[in-house]
């Protein structure tokens, strides 16, 4: 049902929202440390479980939250980006492994960064600076060519939502809807096993953070996708997704806001350029970052020490930058986000972003010595 906002109302709704939204992530983030970097480092280095567990239950709460709207029409689906019909099966895989490889250089995907840098993290604050510069130059600078004319052009044109229900149906006789609950129900009994024989390493404050971070996911498709949403805008007479940069539901993803932030910033003076939901997002999560690191006393100014820190945060802000453009997502907003909503692009990116983390913490590995490889697990 909706809420028949006028379209002021409902922009300035979703984009206020965008940043309560940001606030918790920031603080929920900053206290249990969520990082699906950090998460596979965990598992590689020591087979520790925490992370990763809390990562597998965000996308089972995330998962849970989504279907229940979807199925309840709270927001239209198949106008948000996990559900297109153009299924970029290359860009998912590419960027994803030049998106993983990143974050293992950078101590950090761009959520964490921010988180990281909101605590006092100068480092990451440069990673988000390169991140931001290469993600626009990705979005509609040089390297768009590269995304667009070269990537992107190994594609499939389906026909219809990508997410694994509706491509089920086309083989088994039952519906999308239908067979979207029985792969979410498996999900979810893969998970709750996983989370029941880990749970002896797992302390409150992950269980914590991985609710969180799942719960905002519905919250972020019911704010864009229904309180922005006018069937009928008085200016054009046609539907309309307002507050949101792609002018359609979108969830929490990192990478290409931090291009629109730029935007914003460099572009502060022209009446085309206005906060989104993705912006003031951004945004919510320093600041809640900064607010939960100063009550719980771990505020800390750090920055690099050597050069070779400094190139790797240089390095690993560009491949993201560019990775997570190409890849239609960042490790949150395919790796959360996507999978929440069965994406077939978001298993492809995601297994993308897996790989070119091991390979990295590989090379790490063989540089630092085995004997140091537990260094690499911080962030």
């Amino acid at each position: 049902m909706e809420l028949q906002l006028d379209p002021e109302t409902a922009t300035q709704a979703v984009v206020w929202g965008a940043l309560l939204i940001g606030v918790l992530l920031g603080a929920a983030g900053q206290a249990s440390r969520f990082c699906i970097r950090g998460a596979i480092a965990d598992w590689f280095v020591f087979r520790g479980q925490a992370r990763l567990m809390t990562w597998v239950l965000a996308v089972a709460v995330a998962g849970l939250g989504s279907q229940l709207l979807i199925g309840l029409q709270v927001f239209d689906a198949e106008r948000s980006l996990p559900w297109s019909e153009r299924f970029v099966w290359l860009s998912y895989l590419v960027g994803g492994v030049l998106f993983g490889y990143g974050m293992v250089l950078a101590a950090g995907c761009p959520q964490r960064s921010l988180v990281k840098a909101g605590s006092g993290n100068l480092k990451s604050l440069v990673t988000l600076l390169v991140a931001a510069v290469v993600a626009q130059m990705t979005l509609r600078g040089v390297l768009a060519e590269v995304r667009v004319q070269g990537l992107d052009t190994w594609s499939l044109q389906l026909g219809r939502p990508q997410d694994l229900g509706s491509l089920l149906a086309v083989l088994l006789p039952a519906s999308a809807a239908m067979l979207r609950w029985v792969v979410l129900l498996a999900v979810l009994g893969i998970a709750g096993t996983w989370l029941w024989r880990a749970r002896a390493s797992m302390k409150p404050v992950h269980w914590m953070g991985g609710v969180v971070v799942g719960a905002l996911v519905p919250v972020c498709w019911w704010l864009t996708g229904h309180v922005g949403f006018i069937s009928e805008h008085p200016e054009t007479l046609e539907a309309a997704w307002l507050g949101t940069q792609s002018r359609r539901p979108e969830a929490l993803s990192f990478t290409a806001p931090l291009a629109h932030v730029l935007d914003l910033l460099t572009f502060w003076t022209d009446q085309n350029t206005r906060a989104s939901f993705g912006v003031l997002l951004t945004l919510g999560v320093v600041l809640g970052s900064f607010v939960s690191a100063r009550l719980r006393g771990e505020f800390r100014v750090e920055s690099f020490k050597t050069a070779d820190e400094l190139r790797g945060h240089l390095a690993g802000g560009a491949l993201m930058g560019f990775g997570g453009v190409t890849a239609l997502g960042c490790s949150v907003g395919q790796g959360v986000t996507g999978l929440a909503m069965l994406s077939a692009g978001a298993l492809l990116a995601v297994a993308g972003i897996v790989a070119g983390a091991f390979a990295a913490l590989n090379v790490q590995a063989m540089r630092v010595g085995r004997e140091s490889v537990p260094s690499l697990a911080t962030s």
